[in-house]
């Protein structure tokens, strides 16, 4: 078993992922860079970390969607790392069109949903069993769970209302676990993006470049996947150690109230 702390970070090969493990390496923490598909982006993930100071870095491929494997993924993660100290639940998809709410499909619900929503309810179950059976053994102290949802769990998009439905319900997830650990010692907390620069905008890039110029975003600027890998790497280190089912908004302000 190592000594050091370890994270577990779903999608933790690319984006905002990536970030997240970056900062965690540069914090000390061993990192398991959970993957779906793309195993030279995870492999490049980890050694990365070890540069940034990681004592440990492991690739583990895995879809956090699949009904059947959340209890595989725990448990090859916990037998990789010995623990789990901080697990991010950060994989997600965006849909694969934007379309109006009335012409939105059942296929586009059940995948964005079973990723966003589903798979990381059913994860993190398997997750805080894992988690209660370490600290009895005594092999962690004051373990973390952090939700990465998105500034979508209270804008409305109708033109991608699956992926709004997904994140306002993985926000309430991120509530029933904080209320269902507190009492063990596990904390939980929600980590809610706005506009942040990876692949999953590059879409709708230009849209919003001229939409931040306008003044949409008051930092008027994109968010970065580094922005949002400091944020997490705060909470792991036991920064909000009186928290638990907090929501960290990292959106520019956009959410302000400016008349």
């Amino acid at each position: 078993m190592s000594d050091g702390r370890w994270a577990v970070v779903t999608g933790g090969s690319r984006g905002i992922g990536r970030g997240i493990v970056r900062a965690l390496a540069g914090r000390g923490f061993s990192v398991v860079v959970n993957f779906r598909a793309d195993s030279g982006s995870a492999e490049a993930a980890c050694r990365e970390a070890i540069d940034l100071g990681a004592p440990n870095a492991r690739p583990l491929r895995g879809d956090v969607a699949d009904p059947d494997g959340s209890v595989r993924l725990v448990e090859e993660a916990s037998a990789i790392a010995g623990r789990i100290d901080l697990w991010v639940n950060n994989a997600g998809v965006a849909p694969e069109s934007r379309v109006d709410l009335l012409e939105a499909t059942p296929e586009s619900w059940d995948r964005v949903l079973g990723t966003n929503l589903r798979g990381p309810f059913f994860l993190t179950q398997s997750v805080a069993r894992t988690m209660l059976q370490q600290l009895a053994a005594g092999a962690i102290e004051e373990p973390q769970i952090v939700f990465i949802t998105s500034i979508s769990a209270r804008f409305a998009s109708v033109n991608r209302g699956d992926y709004c439905v997904a994140k306002a319900g993985l926000s309430m997830v991120a509530q029933l676990f904080a209320a269902r650990l507190a009492a063990a010692g596990i904390r939980v907390y929600e980590v809610r993006p706005g506009l942040i620069e990876t692949d999953m905008t590059r879409g709708v890039h230009a849209a919003y470049d001229e939409r931040i110029a306008g003044g949409l975003v008051p930092l008027n600027r994109w968010g970065t996947p580094h922005d949002v890998g400091l944020a997490v790497a705060a909470i792991a280190d036991g920064s909000f150690r009186y928290a638990t089912g907090a929501i960290l908004d990292l959106d520019g302000g956009l959410g302000l109230r400016i008349l």
